[in-house]
């Protein structure tokens, strides 16, 4: 049997592992990915403010896949045919039995007029490593900051730990107070995070805001970003020196090439609940390229919900045992849908962190609670380091 794996980060290298690990000689796994590295992408927020370098958190991915038996194509992936059962690549031809799509999403920087020219990202090492370049020189000539995410978004959290982090790199480098720092995001309060909240989140988030002296703004969109100032969907203007936001996610081009794949809004993969394709039996998606409808009623201004590692690495892990399933003849599916999975999150403050935990990452939940450490932030640390081992290890199994 054949299986190709296109991505290669949490979900991707986890299907793969642990394909090849179950399966062993009965399986022959192909994973296609065009980066020769695999990356921490929670630890990106770190690289601005050179906490961290870029080489910190990321492992080459041949050495350890070649040695668990998993086949290496350092490529492009450019279209799936799903009749013909093939991924093409800018330099080859795939055939596969089944095909695991863990692209990952791609970011749309033309949501609003001048994000993508006169705002920072922090969500690749470019554009973190731009931002750091920028930071520098913004040291140089201080001023108000815009911190946030624009309408579409989903991925509050990391421009949350940003936020707080830049707090703390402004007091340590002495111009805290000469910055008029903002908060702007799509969400109706908060902490509603893309998940509709969690018990006393808001409030925790208002004191933190009101303990570092950030001004903050809720329920607003991104109408245009110029070289220096920012003007909301409500028309009022924020003079800046700086700004960083988080875009939306939409699917990635390979997907928009490939006929009757995706969901033709934003190019994500419909899938069942076992994260199969609903419409092709032997195609499968896990991460953060899987559509997932936001299950909350929306505000004026629209947004979506959170994709992180964690579940990530749990869709990969169902994948891979539902395929087995598959190859024995078996119809008793894992079925988790992406809500269902437990919210596992650790926020970064600034050296303080907020520990999420509920048993669904979805209301309704029957378990939910932040716990604050306003003292330290070694659980990010610590888990940081343990994935960063267990993915030098090539040991998949691991929660």
């Amino acid at each position: 049997m054949k299986v190709v794996v296109v991505g290669g980060n949490f979900a991707g290298s986890t299907a793969a592992l642990e394909l090849k690990r179950k399966l062993k000689d009965n399986v022959e796994v192909t994973l296609i990915d065009r980066n020769k590295d695999f990356l921490y992408i929670p630890s990106l927020i770190w690289v601005p403010i050179g906490r961290r370098e870029v080489e910190d958190i990321t492992v080459p991915r041949e050495p350890i896949l070649t040695k668990k038996g998993v086949k290496f194509v350092l490529d492009t992936a450019i279209k799936v045919d799903p009749i013909k059962n093939q991924v093409t690549t800018e330099n080859g031809v795939y055939p596969y039995d089944h095909l695991i799509l863990a692209t990952g999403p791609r970011v749309n920087f033309d949501i609003a007029k001048g994000v993508k020219e006169h705002s920072c990202y922090i969500g690749t090492p470019i554009g973190a490593m731009d931002t750091r370049e920028k930071l520098e020189e913004f040291k140089k000539n201080p001023g108000p900051i815009v911190i946030g995410a624009t309408q579409n978004a989903g991925c509050m959290g990391a421009a949350y730990e940003f936020l707080f982090n830049i707090e703390k790199w402004l007091r340590e480098n002495d111009i805290r107070n000469k910055v008029d720092l903002y908060w702007v995001t799509p969400e109706p309060y908060l902490g509603h995070f893309g998940i509709d909240g969690m018990p006393l989140g808001e409030t925790m988030l208002k004191t933190f805001m009101g303990m570092f002296n950030i001004h903050y703004k809720t329920d607003v969109g991104i109408q245009e970003v110029k070289e220096d100032k920012v003007i909301l969907s409500t028309g009022e203007e924020i003079n800046t020196k700086f700004v960083m936001l988080m875009p939306p996610f939409v699917g990635v081009d390979l997907i928009k090439n490939s006929p009757d794949l995706g969901n033709p809004v934003n190019n994500f993969i419909p899938v069942k609940e076992n994260y199969q394709h609903k419409t092709y039996e032997n195609i499968w998606a896990a991460g953060l390229n899987v559509d997932v409808p936001a299950p909350f009623k929306q505000g004026k201004i629209p947004f979506t919900i959170p994709k992180t590692g964690y579940p990530s690495d749990v869709t990969g892990k169902i994948v891979a045992e539902n395929i087995i399933k598959v190859t024995k003849g078996e119809t008793d599916f894992i079925n988790k849908p992406w809500g269902k999975i437990m919210g596992l999150c650790i926020m970064d403050a600034g050296k303080k962190e907020v520990l999420i935990l509920s048993n669904h990452l979805f209301k309704p939940r029957t378990f939910a609670i932040m716990i604050p450490n306003v003292l330290y932030d070694f659980t990010k640390v610590l888990l940081e380091k343990y994935f960063l081992w267990k993915t030098r290890n090539g040991l998949s199994y691991l929660p």
